[in-house]
């Protein structure tokens, strides 16, 4: 085995090499909200030449009752250049124009509106952080927008238990530095911290990069409450790990996307904070070797391995060109990073080391630095976090969220690359290989019809071949959810619609 001091001075002398220039979650989520990104998307219902159902349209009459029942001016806008951003998704695919935009405090408002909203046959489509990439947020037609941006508080932390209760309208970023100082974290983590809304992150049951380490929500959710479409409260509240009295109706609620209705409430049981964390980035001739790294991981790390990322040199290229990131590993087809995290400091950065060194000495891979400290933490996994942002610098994104068996993982990257040649600017691959999820970013000048033709269904129909997911943690929203038969039975199709009818009979919220 190699000197392991003299590969961490190596190491240190490449991260030395770095420049932090990430942009603030502020400066990221005023940008995601500005008006002028949005002011010439294209009408939804043009795009996608498509039919509103026959609902009700809101009148200055039910403009009046909202304000009435919110007690405050700025919890009703009707202004149309304020509701520019509100009716546009963040990938600006999806416009909407929805006349009003509610802000409720209390799940009491929302049942109130909701209600209403039944009496008077208006959909309504529930909004968080606006963080979404399938349009399940925003409004197709002339929706009620919903808005939990409000219920933002935190109800209870208990430090025995290591539970949280909060409203669905606290930013993941925010709930993160309250945790902080108790020495908790949430067991799952997000690029989108700085905007993404809780109540949002379980709709669509996100999964983000630690999914390795701590699982789904599913398994660390405890409790929710959330409002029915004709504004029944359902109270599924507990802090109880451990609760098997009849049927788990809080797991309907996590991966709906608002479909069944809105999340009010919810408690998540909280992972303890790791006193130590390390970063390796790694580079790789072929994905074979990307596969081995995990593989490696997994067996030589243990239980310190907390998440497992991947780029191809497609993606790491736009990353370093668009945002002027330095990546500090020289030049390859791929590219992994490994954090590791745990009790001991000494024993991840040592451990750590030793799984490079070996993988090096094997020529499994070409090179690989690490980082240990919060400075070099951040700047390597800022390579990783801001690959949205870089393709959209790239011109128009069309972006798949998939899952499929690593044995296929990395063929459709390349099998599209041959299918759409040069109709394509650029097509990349990159997620998280340690749960087998895979981000295809394909990237054009402008939207462009016939591309997406070239793309859709061909994509969905290769991805249900392997028995893969059509969505891997982003959801269906609006835009995927006509491919839902690619990865559901029949009979689970149906039996999910019957659910849909019992909830939701008018489908006066997002259908499926």
């Amino acid at each position: 085995m190699a000197n392991v001091q003299a590969f961490a001075k190596r190491s240190l002398y490449y991260l030395k090499q770095l420049q932090w220039r990430c942009l603030s979650s502020t400066v990221l989520s005023h940008m995601s909200k500005s008006p002028l990104l949005f002011d010439n998307v294209e009408l939804a219902s043009n795009r996608y030449d498509i039919q509103r159902g026959n609902f009700a349209k809101a009148t200055q009459q039910d403009i009046n009752y909202f304000k009435d029942i919110l007690s405050s001016q700025s919890a009703v806008i009707t202004d149309a250049e304020e509701l520019i951003g509100s009716n546009t998704d963040w990938l600006r695919v999806v416009r909407g124009s929805g006349p009003v935009l509610l802000k409720p405090e209390n799940t009491e408002q929302v049942s109130k509106i909701m209600q209403y909203c039944n009496n008077r046959n208006l959909a309504v489509v529930p909004q968080g952080g606006k963080t979404g990439l399938v349009g399940g947020g925003v409004p197709v037609f002339d929706e009620i927008i919903l808005s939990t941006s409000r219920m933002n508080n935190v109800i209870d932390v208990d430090k025995i238990s290591g539970t949280l209760v909060c409203q669905p309208g606290c930013i993941l970023q925010e709930l993160e530095d309250r945790l902080d100082s108790d020495n908790f974290i949430l067991p799952y983590d997000l690029g989108a911290r700085g905007s993404c809304h809780i109540g949002g992150n379980l709709s669509t049951n996100a999964g983000g990069i630690r999914l390795v380490r701590y699982g789904s929500l599913h398994g660390s959710v405890l409790g929710v409450e959330a409002v029915l479409a004709d504004g029944t409260v359902l109270d599924c509240m507990s802090t109880c790990r451990k609760d098997n009295t009849g049927y788990d109706l809080k797991q309907l609620f996590i991966g709906s996307e608002g479909t069944l209705g809105i999340i009010t409430k919810v408690a998540i049981a909280l992972a303890q904070k790791p006193r130590a964390q390390c970063v390796a980035l790694i580079g790789c001739n072929n994905f074979e070797n990307v596969k081995q790294v995990f593989s490696s991981a997994r067996k030589d790390l243990c239980e310190y391995l907390s998440a497992c990322e991947f780029m191809d040199s497609k993606i790491m290229s736009l990353v370093e060109n668009h945002l002027k990131l330095t990546n500090p590993v020289q030049t390859s087809s791929f590219y992994v990073l490994i954090e590791a995290s745990g009790s001991s400091e000494q024993y991840c950065k040592t451990a750590l080391l030793d799984f490079l060194e070996t993988l090096i000495e094997s020529k499994v891979i070409k090179e690989g630095i690490v980082a240990d400290n919060s400075v070099q933490i951040k700047d390597v996994w800022a390579l990783r976090e801001r690959v949205l942002e870089a393709c959209q610098h790239d011109g128009y994104v069309f972006k798949y969220d998939v899952s499929l068996p690593l044995r296929v993982f990395y063929n459709i990257v390349d099998d599209l690359r041959s299918r759409l040649g040069s109709q394509a600017k650029s097509i990349g691959g990159y997620g998280h290989i340690g749960d087998g999820n895979l981000h295809i970013n394909i990237t054009c000048e402008e939207y462009n019809k016939q591309l997406e033709k070239a793309i859709e269904p061909y994509i969905f129909e290769w991805i249900g071949k392997y028995k893969g997911s059509v969505s891997a943690e982003h959801g269906m929203g609006f835009i995927k959810r006509k491919y839902m038969n690619y990865s559901k039975s029949e009979a689970a199709y149906n039996t999910m619609k019957g659910i849909k009818q019992l909830l939701d009979p008018k489908r006066r919220m997002m259908d499926i």
